[in-house]
């Protein structure tokens, strides 16, 4: 009986180790937590869609036809972020690049773009909503306790069955 609750216990302990790589799989490298994903916003028309992706200073800007999602090429495009005009440079086909000044501050910046291509020009309008690092930080520590958590009470319930169900077995002997 004590042996049945004892191998129990063992397996669920086991069950809330971590797991270990398997051979040819470096044991010393150093473990990545995921990234968050750069700030983005995202604005639309009938005739375009622009998407921006921010890093640091460096704005990134892809532009592309709503109809087909093909990129526009020979467009000229002038941003308005926060109330501050800047214009995109180009770099390849429907991407543009701008180079800011510093790097934003935290909260909700709205976006205006002019977009000039052949004989049709569009404004397009969207919000950029960064957070800060502390936010980031509360996310990414919090997945872990839950897990943690999670793992405790399944420890617990296994426990308290193994305990039930030797009792039963004591009182029906």
């Amino acid at each position: 009986m004590k042996s049945t609750l004892l191998l129990l216990a063992a397996l669920l302990a086991a069950s809330a180790l971590p797991a270990r790589a398997g051979e040819g799989h470096s044991h010393d490298a150093p473990a990545t937590a995921a990234a968050p994903a750069l700030p983005r916003f995202a604005a639309a028309s009938d005739l375009f869609e622009l998407v921006g992706v921010l890093d640091g200073k460096q704005l990134t800007l892809y532009l592309d036809h709503a109809a087909s999602n093909a990129p526009v090429t020979g467009a000229t495009l002038e941003l308005e972020l926060g109330g501050t005009k800047l214009k995109a440079a180009p770099k390849a086909e429907g991407e543009f690049a701008v180079q800011l000044d510093s790097e934003p501050k935290p909260g909700v910046i709205p976006v205006t773009a002019t977009v000039v291509a052949g004989s049709e020009t569009d404004l397009l309008a969207g919000e950029l909503d960064l957070h800060g690092d502390e936010h980031a930080e509360a996310e990414a520590s919090g997945g872990s306790r839950w897990k943690l958590i999670g793992g405790a009470a399944l420890a617990l319930l296994g426990l308290g069955a193994a305990v039930r169900f030797g009792l039963n077995r004591r009182a029906a002997a």
